[in-house]
């Protein structure tokens, strides 16, 4: 039996990885530490502890480590498990994309121009990332437009010219209507405007435009004005104020009581070419630069392509492991910058503004619909969880009911449930009601840390005065208070209002009434669904299900090959056993029960 007291005892003073367990032997947090014994002998010491930690604690079984040879090694092995299990305690970032670049085949004789989200040691030139396809693609329409490169994927000579080359698209490389010199030095400027070198393309295009006019080709003179007020235009759109830094990442967190919202700048070249923003919750009480030492570790271990800064405001505890890392990893150096004043600064502050702003605009309207329901039910606290219950049955037969959980003003699918009526007969949906709650609180009580998680701040019940003296009924029985409103629906079956305990009816904002109204729909189609799927069981429910040495399989596979039962019955026990896992014996009783 693992006794963690004599285990930590024996931990070594050397740096390592630990992972923490449950009785399931299921990982629940993986951390690093620069000398094992210290660090995981905190989790166990009575110290200022977050209640996250301590929930963590509570359920660790045991624990395990790996001793490293420095802190570096423990840093990527800390990556690679969490990037492997998902742990329950550990930050997580969710979102695994993968940024398009755009390529230049610059080994052909006709280069193209692309987007990719895989970058290769093939001698091409990759510029990116771009933080959406989008952006992405407008640069390359950009490019194909204004240079009138070739739009085809497979190059080869044509007898005729295509259509973008009659609409002037294209230069028609296929039908050698541009050497390839010529269509060189396009490329040559599209390599540079993606690289940032704006200055040198417009004074190339000044010089064209100068030569084209002396020798009065008018046309090409306007095609290079055009193209030059284009380029203009474009990089203009792309720049980024007062930023000196030309190949860095800037990074930028904002946090509320319910999300924390991490916003990424790309600058290359001296250009801001992108930016994306994660998500994270549940995430209150977990210190800044824990989060962003979590967020850099698991986003940049799958990154191909890292800048040479990364800046950010915070001074993280491992910064120093974290740049060993990601300087190895690139085979150049990588730092980690925390900019004290100056433009850098303000650009770490804009990147924070950002992400405050995404923030607000994606909690807005939850935390809005949350105040509302607080302020219009009169509760103490916002209701961070909300579960609704509807029953579903028809006649008394395959009874069940549906349960739906609203999460931080947001519906959490995950969370949803099933019931199959176990202790009800007949058809009573009060008491269904009442079995089904009974059951729910049951769950967090016996496992407070189990599926169904911590109990509701409110609930609601489909239907109205009965079914919440049903759901009051089942609180009762474990000393439990929690507010429950009915959902009463109007003469063409759609939510119109709430009502309380003393039938007294809650009217409701358009917006509250468009959520409830989906939160009503979501329970009742979970309610619904499972209904029918054990009522088609019910249906396709076969005599061969009575037969011992039957299984679903052997079932499929008869009926598969004899089409019906009436044809299984007269078949003889040498067709029977021609089914694989049909044996004589199985073959005669299959008969004699037919």
């Amino acid at each position: 039996m693992f006794n963690i007291e004599e285990e930590l005892k024996r931990l070594p003073q050397k740096p390592g990885v630990y992972i923490m367990k449950d009785k399931a032997d299921k990982i629940l947090y993986v951390g690093k530490a620069v000398v094992l014994r210290n660090r995981v002998r905190q989790y166990f010491r009575k110290n200022n502890k977050t209640r996250r930690i301590e929930n963590m604690v509570e359920l660790i079984d045991h624990f395990e480590y790996i001793v490293t040879d420095n802190e570096a090694e423990a840093l990527i092995l800390e990556c690679n498990l969490i990037k492997e299990n998902r742990p329950k305690f550990n930050v997580l970032l969710k979102d695994d994309k993968t940024y398009p670049y755009i390529k230049i085949d610059v080994k052909s004789d006709y280069p193209n121009v692309f987007i990719t989200r895989t970058i290769l040691n093939d001698g091409a030139k990759y510029f990116g990332p771009y933080a959406n396809a989008g952006s992405a693609k407008e640069m390359v329409e950009f490019i194909k437009q204004k240079f009138k490169i070739r739009q085809c994927k497979s190059f080869k000579s044509n007898k005729r010219a295509c259509l973008n080359y009659h609409i002037n698209r294209c230069s028609a490389p296929c039908m050698g209507y541009i050497s390839k010199e010529e269509y060189r030095e396009q490329i040559n400027q599209i390599i540079m405007l993606l690289e940032g070198k704006i200055d040198n393309i417009l004074k190339e295009l000044d010089k064209q435009i100068q030569e084209a006019a002396q020798q009065q080709e008018y046309e090409k003179a306007a095609y290079a004005r055009d193209k030059k007020i284009a380029i203009q235009r474009i990089s203009q759109k792309q720049k980024v104020s007062n930023i000196t830094e030309n190949d860095i990442d800037v990074i930028g967190l904002a946090k509320n009581d319910i999300s924390v919202c991490i916003e990424i700048f790309f600058v290359r070249k001296s250009k801001m070419i992108g930016r994306e923003h994660y998500f994270f919750n549940d995430l209150k009480e977990v210190q800044n630069d824990e989060i962003l030492s979590s967020f850099i570790k698991q986003y940049y271990i799958s990154k191909e392509e890292i800048p040479h800064k990364i800046m950010l405001k915070e001074e993280l505890e491992d910064k120093q492991a974290i740049q060993d890392w990601l300087s190895k990893k690139m085979g150049r150096k990588v730092e980690l910058k925390s900019p004290q004043k100056g433009e850098k600064l303000r650009f770490v502050e804009m990147a924070e503004k950002n992400a405050k702003v995404t923030l607000e605009n994606k909690e807005k309207d939850k935390c809005e619909i949350l105040i509302e329901i607080k302020d219009i039910l009169k509760l103490e606290t916002i209701p961070k969880k909300i579960e609704t219950f509807d029953i579903s049955n028809i006649a008394s037969e395959n009874m069940v009911a549906g349960m739906c959980v609203l999460q931080n003003g947001k519906i959490n699918r995950k969370l949803s449930r099933r019931f199959k009526i176990k202790t009800v007969l007949k058809q009573d949906d009060q008491a269904c009601m009442e079995e089904v709650i009974t059951r729910r609180i049951k769950y967090s009580i016996q496992n407070p840390n189990g599926g169904f998680g911590n109990l509701p701040d409110v609930i609601f019940v489909d239907g109205g005065i009965t079914q919440i003296r049903a759901a009051k009924r089942a609180l009762s029985k474990y000393n439990i208070e929690i507010p429950i409103y009915g959902m009463i629906k109007n003469d063409r079956h759609r939510t119109r209002a709430l009502i309380d305990e003393q039938k007294k009816e809650i009217e409701l904002s358009e917006e509250l009434m468009n959520t409830i109204t989906n939160l009503q729909d979501t329970v009742h189609d979970t309610a619904i669904q499972y209904h029918r799927k054990l009522r088609d069981k019910e249906i396709t429910k076969s005599v061969l299900d009575n037969i011992s040495g039957i299984g679903e399989k052997k079932k499929q596979e008869l009926l598969k090959e004899f089409g019906s039962i009436e044809k299984i019955k007269e078949a003889q026990v040498e067709e029977l056993t021609k089914i694989r896992g049909i044996t004589n014996e199985l073959a005669l009783k299959i008969k004699q029960e037919l």
